[in-house]
């Protein structure tokens, strides 16, 4: 039995009008271009209508976005080479900028991320790159926010996730912080003696005031010699006695 031209029409106008309908997540804005022209307003979130061909929607979320930056050879100013990575947070605070001011955001996010990552670094020692993580990752920020809001990209976070040192540097590294250590145990050493030496001192002059506390001390010392089991007795020798007995020139 052959259709009806009325049936073949209702059915086209009712597949079109759903087609024409779209449900937009409460993230998602929906930019419409109507016969090439970009209307005032995003569209969204809930239920759209869309006309097409005389409509074109591209749909943009508004969530923020955690892009990897791939790792970057960098050359710092002191002259070494090292692979750094990253990590950039963003979202899109303009969805009609997005897509109109910039061929690819997503893209073009990246590839600023790069190119940014590799010259700031490249301006700072390693040992700033190392330690002031924090200054150098708002720094990238405060640049990457920069370039991307004319594009209505709001950038809210950059950061340096790995730094990969060569093995010598490595090396040269570990035996640096090596020697570190041995300067600051020697510098306690030192001030140990200093204050060892100091309080001796003071030592000294109590017992020069009391002739009988060097006695005291003297028997003090033997006890503790006894203490340990040792058949060892020792005999102080004054100063005095050994200038009295040895032969003057």
């Amino acid at each position: 039995m052959p259709f009806s031209p009325v049936l073949i029409v209702a059915a086209v106008v009712v597949f079109y009008l759903f087609s024409s309908i779209k449900v937009l997540n409460e993230y998602e804005r929906a930019v419409v271009f109507r016969l090439g022209k970009l209307l005032s307003q995003p569209k969204g979130p809930g239920v759209i209508f869309v006309f097409p061909p005389i409509d074109k929607m591209v749909r943009v979320s508004l969530r923020t976005v955690v892009m990897d930056v791939p790792p970057q050879d960098v050359i710092t100013r002191d002259n070494v080479s090292v692979k750094v990575n990253a990590v950039v947070y963003f979202r899109v605070m303009d969805p009609r900028r997005a897509i109109v001011e910039v061929e690819s955001y997503h893209y073009a996010t990246s590839q600023l991320a790069q190119t940014t990552l590799r010259s700031v670094l490249g301006q700072v020692d390693m040992d700033d790159l190392l330690s002031e993580r924090d200054r150098l990752n708002q720094q990238l920020q405060q640049i990457l926010d920069q370039h991307t809001d004319p594009w209505g990209i709001k950038v809210s976070s950059v950061e340096v996730k790995h730094v990969d040192l060569p093995p010598d540097m490595q090396r040269a590294m570990a035996r640096q912080a090596e020697a570190e250590r041995e300067k600051r145990a020697k510098i306690i050493h030192a001030a140990g003696e200093l204050e060892a030496s100091e309080k001796l001192a003071q030592a000294a002059g109590v017992i020069a005031t009391e002739p009988m506390s060097i006695t005291l001390r003297y028997l003090q010392t033997l006890t503790e010699i006894a203490s340990e089991k040792n058949s060892t007795i020792i005999f102080p020798l004054p100063i005095e006695l050994i200038h009295l007995i040895s032969p003057k020139k």
